[in-house]
């Protein structure tokens, strides 16, 4: 993840740093976060 883009989320492969970036608006990135969190064994 990246900072500095007022309401989205850019979220790369770690694995690939020079690959493409994916972006989320913050509200959703927050929420699939909530998800997988609530869904932890």
């Amino acid at each position: 993840m990246a900072d500095g883009l007022p309401g989205l989320v850019p979220v790369r492969d770690s694995k690939a740093p020079q690959g493409p970036a994916l972006c989320f608006e913050r509200s959703s990135w927050t929420a699939f976060i909530g998800d997988l969190k609530s869904h932890r064994p």
